[in-house]
């Protein structure tokens, strides 16, 4: 109260105390050279005695700041995903009984805690520094995992790493500057054989955990979620305590500047999956939100097609075995077993579906809704009653969804045009430079209210509560935009006792697959050897799932060939005899 200064930088008067006992602007975080004058009398009377600075030497020279390693950085990401997971409505029990242990086995796996000093490099520079005596007493280290615990606050940050000195004097001989004690370590260290964290691997461990849980969250809608915003990924290091000085090289391990890749993502998540040794996950059963007849309704009903649909994607799932549960179930480790992406393979029973029922050629489809025009004309509102609804108009469906799916594309082609992908909080790579980066940050803060203000520009709104459908059709309308009580009747017919398709045609996407580990495809998807309406279905289906149409192509092919196994061996036999 009795420094009335004001700041160098700022021209504020708000300052507060560091641990070292001096000075720091509020405003702009300066740190002056000014330390505390407090009176002591205890030994000389009515003399002023200048304190000396408490705390280490590392924690002035960081502002304050405690040391911290990347790995708690990574810790604090993890808490604040799974906390939001649990917003959504995860059950809680993820949280410390499933992802926590996770994580405890990964550290331990990397020999970043629950065990001996660190191999590595880490040992041969601990080996040029005097080993301190907490080293020797105290081999391991303390358990890492209190930021995951939901008794714990984020103030309580600081871990007593038992060779926190030793790494330290490794991270001042650096050249490069961090703001976590290891953070040029981390940089410097080859792990190929180790699988080093990064950003998205932390979804790689949400998506892990949900899997373990068998909860009703996909990966593209995990994924979908962290680009509206409702999990934190993009910026998180905005979230960090204040003691945890986040600058220099913790910038290129923490600073996140592209979304999630669905693939990314997944891979990781599988090689995770061996790299920790787990044992077979639960089983998919046909209960499970998970399983193919389950996530066929869900996209049936977003996708605005005829609930009818369901019985011909159950059939199918039931035809070629993917509904099995040796199929579905993970067991991380086996790479004979084919890794089953849940929500594609959904999307793709769809489509293959459409396939048998409309050919999708780009002329049996539109002869059928010619077909179907005609006789919804002809009937009467007291015969779609009985006949049980309108017969299904494949082009007026195309034509619904196709301006539905434009204005929801344009959209969100906007909102990734207009995204700010600098955070709030200012970043600085160097501690020379702070000032710096602080006075421009300033600066653009205050021009942009001063021209907010004489723009009249409108604050952005809150965002929308997450919601499992992207496209939603209500019954209720009377334009007759939703399909989804409409009849299949005008395109099937019954033949011994079981209702077929009219169509006895099939094209296949490719005779013969790719080896997928070679080309990292089955099949090659080029969009102009294809039909425009099996494209129009793989982009409304790869605009739901937020991944490319090659990949829902690939599982489409795969479905085909169980589909159609015994025909394609015959052919290929019968060509093999032709060549002979």
């Amino acid at each position: 109260r009795d420094f009335n200064e004001r700041c160098a930088q700022c021209s504020e008067v708000n300052w507060g105390l560091t641990d070292g006992g001096r000075f720091y602007c509020r405003s702009c975080h300066n740190v002056t050279e000014r330390t505390r004058e407090v009176v002591n009398t205890d030994f000389i009377t009515n003399a002023r005695v200048q304190t000396i600075s408490k705390g280490s030497r590392k924690q002035a020279e960081n502002d304050g700041g405690c040391e911290w390693y990347v790995c708690e950085g990574f810790q604090l990401v993890l808490k604040k995903q799974v906390e939001a997971l649990e917003a959504l409505g995860v059950c809680p029990q993820m949280k410390d009984e499933v992802l926590c242990n996770f994580w405890r086995c990964y550290l331990q796996k990397t020999k970043q805690a629950y065990c001996k000093r660190p191999a590595g490099e880490t040992v041969k520079a601990l080996s040029v520094c005097e080993s301190s005596t907490d080293v020797d007493s105290d081999p391991e280290r303390p358990s890492l995992l209190h930021l995951l615990s939901l008794s714990e606050s984020e103030g309580d940050l600081q871990t007593d790493c038992s060779f926190a000195s030793s790494v330290s004097k490794v991270s001042e001989s650096t050249s490069v500057y961090s703001g976590s004690v290891d953070g040029s370590l981390y940089l410097m260290k080859n792990q190929k054989e180790k699988l080093r964290m990064t950003m998205p691997m932390t979804l790689s461990f949400c998506y892990m955990a949900l899997l373990w849980v068998r909860e009703p969250i996909t990966l593209s809608e995990l994924l979908r979620f962290v680009v509206e915003g409702h999990i934190p990924y993009l910026n998180i290091f905005q979230h960090f305590p204040e003691k945890m000085k986040l600058c220099g090289l913790d910038l290129k391990i923490f600073c996140v500047e592209s979304w999630p890749v669905y693939e990314e993502v997944f891979n990781k998540m599988h090689e995770l999956a061996a790299f920790l040794d787990l044992p077979r996950f639960p089983d998919i059963t046909e209960s499970c939100f998970l399983h193919p007849d389950m996530l066929c309704m869900k996209y049936l009903m977003e996708a605005n097609l005829p609930d009818e649909l369901h019985n011909w994607t159950c059939r199918v799932v039931k035809k070629t075995g993917i509904g099995e549960v040796d199929f579905l179930t993970l067991t991380p480790g086996n790479k004979s077993k084919r890794k089953v992406k849940y929500d594609v393979l959904a999307a793709a029973i769809i489509v293959v579906v459409l396939k048998l029922l409309f050919l999708l050629d780009d002329h049996y489809e539109w002869l059928l809704s010619e077909f179907a025009e005609e006789r919804n004309k002809n009937n009467t509102e007291v015969c779609l009653f009985y006949s049980g609804g309108p017969y299904f108009e494949f082009k007026k469906w195309y034509e619904v969804v196709k301006h539905s799916l434009d204005v929801e594309q344009k959209k969100l082609d906007e909102e990734r045009a207009k995204y700010q992908w600098r955070c709030e909080k200012p970043l600085f790579y160097s501690v020379k430079n702070k000032s710096k980066v602080l006075k421009r940050r300033q600066m653009v803060v205050n021009l942009q209210n001063q021209f907010g203000k004489l723009s009249g520009s409108v604050r952005r709104a809150e965002k929308p509560n997450p919601s499992s459908f992207q496209l939603s059709w209500s019954e209720e309308n009377t334009d007759g935009s939703c399909f989804h009580g409409h009849s299949l009747k005008g395109i099937l017919q019954e033949k011994c006792g079981l209702l077929t398709a009219m169509n006895p045609d099939y094209w296949l996407c490719t005779v013969k697959l790719c080896n997928e580990k070679l080309c990292g495809h089955l099949a090659h998807y080029k969009e102009v050897e294809f039909p425009q309406s099996y494209h129009f279905v793989l982009g409304l289906f790869s605009f739901l799932l937020r991944i490319q149409p090659s990949y829902i192509h690939d599982e489409v092919c795969m479905i085909e060939h169980k589909l159609f196994n015994k025909k394609l061996c015959k052919k290929l036999k019968y060509n093999t005899v032709l060549r002979k």
